[in-house]
């Protein structure tokens, strides 16, 4: 079920209460992605991030990476459905700062501001999945959470704008998309063939045992 982002009030905790959660968040783990607590009170721990997206990303190869200009290097696909990336962050890293980093990590060069990252959580036997703000900071989120991924896990999806805001891709994108939906439609297309094949071998088939004299 996917609702408005809720209006949940930012606790700030003091630097011993966040000691006693993240001792008590680190016993409570069981895949070794602990968190650590700095001098200077900022904290350091791990997030899981599983990336649902409908739409093909465009990727970088390593000889384009790091340039600002499209280029013909650069090649569209569909990530898998479930793929999920782990991130090392801080308590200081915001939303958009998460984005960022998973895009770099995939060589995404798709603009970051057509991602949105949501939280998911249970509540009383329902599944819920809100939509972050920018600004928010998703390890205060997993410390106070827990590590049970059950009870909380992010999500990175596009943006839900309904029409797809086409103006935004550039032309390299555009024609990577082309070039996918092409393939689509001959790979759909042959599936459709073959199964009338299928069927008509099996009529004339049906039609000589018929037709066949006494």
């Amino acid at each position: 079920k996917d609702v408005q982002k809720e209006r949940e009030p930012h606790v700030y905790l003091s630097k011993e209460e966040v000691k006693e959660k993240i001792q008590s968040y680190n016993s409570s783990v069981t895949d070794k992605l602990k968190m650590t607590l700095n001098a200077n009170g900022v904290y350091t721990g791990f997030i899981k991030v599983q990336m649902e997206l409908c739409r093909p990303i465009t990727v970088q190869s390593s000889q384009s990476q790091g340039r600002c200009a499209p280029s013909n290097q650069e090649t569209a696909f569909y990530l898998p459905d479930g793929c999920v990336n782990t991130l090392h962050i801080s308590s200081t890293n915001t939303v958009r700062e998460v984005i960022e980093a998973l895009l770099k990590k995939f060589f995404v060069a798709d603009n970051p501001a057509k991602f949105a990252l949501y939280k998911r959580c249970h509540k009383e036997d329902q599944v819920y999945t809100c939509k972050l703000s920018d600004r928010e900071h998703p390890l205060y989120l997993r410390l106070v959470a827990g590590p049970k991924t059950e009870m909380l896990s992010f999500v990175l999806r596009e943006h839900e704008t309904g029409e797809v805001m086409w103006e935004a891709f550039s032309i390299p994108e555009l024609q990577n998309f082309l070039r996918i939906l092409d393939k689509e439609e001959n790979d759909q297309l042959q599936i459709l063939k073959n199964r009338y094949a299928a069927y008509r071998s099996k009529l004339e088939e049906a039609l000589r045992g018929v037709l066949k004299p006494g």
